[in-house]
């Protein structure tokens, strides 16, 4: 079967529906959108080049964020969101800086080299993962200005992992809400929402500029399938909470990340 078939085979709806579900599941026990898992399939099942699977999960991303946040407001109603307003202000001035530009860089970078740069991130917030989900709401770790300052330089961090990954960012939003302003966890991850969906209309903005955009256009219905099996998955995975203990999960989580790296690594010797 030529390379072409395969292709045409690995990303029939059924197969992009179940993908986006497994990986929506994962992100779900974890309480997150699952991009971090999504983008390595992307490479490595489906076949799209790293800049596609960047732009595919960015797209895919926005859906589920946009769904997350109003399945959540049962638990943390928009009007407790609003009342933490200049939080989300105060990371969303560095966050939509730092996804410009990140999405930027990412259109800019030769292909072997953006392959290498997503297997590092993904190590990265495969030790965020372990070290960073384990946070408890306390008190703030800084306050007044140096909080503000902190929050920005943490924001803009994030708004350029998150726009050179194509994902809502809530593996760093989250621990950095909880550790920096003291969020309980809960409320942590609606405003990890309320910070991420500005952050990525900004990077898929900026993707649009640039010619690999066309790929939503030509995998469109793949891009949505594998999108509502996202949701599917986070809701399944939602529900099965608490079933896994962390102590298991997350360095379970960790393993897939840090195997998805090595494979994107080695991806990257395909393009020389």
């Amino acid at each position: 079967m030529s390379d072409a078939a395969n292709t045409s085979l690995s990303r029939h709806p059924a197969a992009a529906f179940s993908g986006g579900a497994i990986i929506g599941a994962l992100g779900g026990l974890i309480g997150l959108g699952g991009a971090e898992f999504r983008l390595p399939i992307l490479i490595g099942f489906f076949n799209f080049a790293a800049l596609e699977s960047v732009i595919l999960n960015k797209a895919m991303s926005l859906v589920v964020v946009a769904t997350a946040l109003p399945f959540r407001a049962g638990t943390v109603p928009f009007s407790v969101i609003a009342d933490n307003w200049p939080i989300v202000v105060n990371l969303l001035a560095g966050s939509l800086i730092g996804a410009w530009f990140g999405a930027g860089w990412a259109t800019r970078l030769q292909s072997e080299i953006l392959y290498k740069v997503i297997a590092i991130i993904l190590v990265a917030i495969a030790i965020v993962l372990v070290l960073g989900h384990a946070a408890t709401a306390g008190q703030p770790l800084l306050t007044g200005a140096a909080q503000l300052v902190a929050g920005v330089i943490a924001g803009l961090i994030i708004g350029i992992v998150a726009a050179l990954l194509g994902v809502a960012g809530g593996e760093l939003l989250i621990p950095t809400l909880v550790l920096l302003f003291g969020a309980e966890v809960k409320l942590a991850g609606s405003l990890s929402l309320a910070v991420s969906l500005p952050t990525m209309l900004v990077s898929f903005t900026r993707y649009s500029q640039d010619q690999s955009f066309s790929v939503i256009g030509r995998n469109k219905t793949f891009m949505l399938v594998m999108a509502a099996g996202s949701i599917v998955g986070t809701f399944i995975g939602s529900l099965l909470l608490g079933i896994v203990p962390n102590a298991i999960l997350l360095p379970a989580l960790a393993i897939i990340l840090l195997i998805s790296a090595v494979k994107v690594w080695r991806a990257s010797r395909a393009t020389l």
